[in-house]
């Protein structure tokens, strides 16, 4: 199967050669005007947990000249300024990238921002960030210039990158269960062992906030994010309704969650300040995630730094973070969703005060010890320095 997927690759690439050439033409007629050092390629820059670590990536490098695409249609903008420094240039070019009615662009931008990157006087380092098109672009990148690539998960990006693997010099994967699911798709494609020992494991980090302290509130849940199909939050407002509580919806949620279940979730939308979003997460007792699938989410490490309780399905890397009735409870995730409703539900309606006071100081004290931000920061300087 992979040497098909090689094969496809390479018949697809005379094909657009047409389009790429004439990228590179234009690339040259119209150059940037500055050098980088950094090309980063990430799809959106709306409110979501891998945007977040996207943003932080970025600005790991005060020192160096950069350059953000992003390519895909945001559906807000609330996390742009978060990518932004004097050292940043950011480009938009999603309006090209991003129409399939003027796909033509897509394939032309390919040789643009190629022409961009060979033009570069010194050779740049390519970091892509789960990035479809960053994939299509990576065979035209010179072969001198480092490419790495991150993955938050296991998922259609798993299936997209591998004709394009042999492409990066280092795969970043954020979770131990997305690894052996990576390395099991490796065996399955027949794809070169060599090519899994470029996988390396860096876990995400977060600011470990120096006030934990509670805010009045009753024991409530709370939501963060995107109400994709994968998160499903509705199940959230559904095991508030179930266990007689209330949810906190922080994130453009409101069409996503049943008008039946909406009068037990108090929605905060889509915010960027941090310190509203630090007063939210204060506010409540239990973050919730009811995930399909998962790596491992930067909401429940911003949650326990703050002494919230994780109520999750156990999917991704969550297992290994939080243990059944020590620091939260576990959801088996396969089940159907009324039976997740349910099980959920039992959970919260056990739980008492004291539970809760226990749970807040294990999660306070473990994501000062596992999740701070100096690791993270440590482990990307180094492997993104050229």
């Amino acid at each position: 199967m992979y040497k098909l997927l090689l094969l496809k690759r390479r018949l697809e690439a005379i094909a657009i050669f047409p389009f790429a050439l004439l990228g590179r033409l234009i690339a040259k007629l119209r150059p940037l005007q500055r050098e980088f050092d950094l090309f980063l390629f990430f799809p959106f820059y709306h409110v979501g947990g891998a945007e977040k670590v996207h943003a932080q990536i970025t600005q790991l490098f005060p020192e160096k000249k950069i350059i953000v695409f992003f390519t895909k249609k945001s559906q807000g903008s609330a996390l742009l300024n978060d990518f932004r420094a004097p050292n940043i240039v950011i480009r938009d070019i999603s309006r090209y990238t991003d129409n399939k009615f003027m796909y033509w662009n897509n394939l032309i931008w390919r040789g643009i921002v190629a022409g961009y990157i060979r033009r570069q006087r010194r050779a740049p380092v390519v970091f892509n960030g789960q990035c479809n098109f960053a994939y299509k672009l990576s065979p035209h990148v010179p072969a001198e210039v480092r490419q790495i690539e991150l993955i938050h998960s296991f998922c259609s990006f798993s299936y997209i990158r591998i004709p394009f693997i042999p492409f990066y010099e280092t795969t970043v994967m954020i979770s131990r269960d997305s690894i052996r699911q990576h390395l099991e798709l490796y065996r399955q494609y027949a794809i070169p062992a060599a090519l899994g020992e470029r996988i390396r494991l860096i876990m995400n980090g977060i600011p470990i906030p120096s006030d934990t302290s509670p805010l009045p509130e009753a024991a409530t849940l709370l939501y963060v994010g995107r109400g994709t199909e994968e998160k499903r939050p509705w199940l959230v407002a559904a095991i508030a309704h179930e266990a007689g509580m209330r949810a906190g919806m922080l994130g453009p949620l409101k069409n996503a969650i049943p008008a039946a279940v909406q009068v037990h979730c108090t929605f905060y939308g889509e915010q960027s300040d941090a310190a509203l979003i630090d007063r939210i997460y204060r506010e409540h007792r239990i973050i919730t995630i009811t995930s399909t699938r998962e790596g491992f989410p930067m909401v429940i490490m911003e949650a326990m730094a703050r002494g919230l309780a994780v109520l999750s399905t156990d999917v991704g890397d969550i297992p290994y973070h939080v243990q059944h009735g020590v620091n939260g409870w576990l959801i088996k995730h396969g089940q159907p969703e009324a039976g997740i409703v349910s099980e959920g539900a039992k959970w919260l309606r056990e739980a008492t005060p004291e539970t809760l006071t226990a749970m807040r100081e294990r999660n306070i004290a473990y994501a000062r010890e596992h999740f701070s931000l100096e690791a993270f920061a440590a482990a990307y300087r180094s492997l993104l320095q050229n």
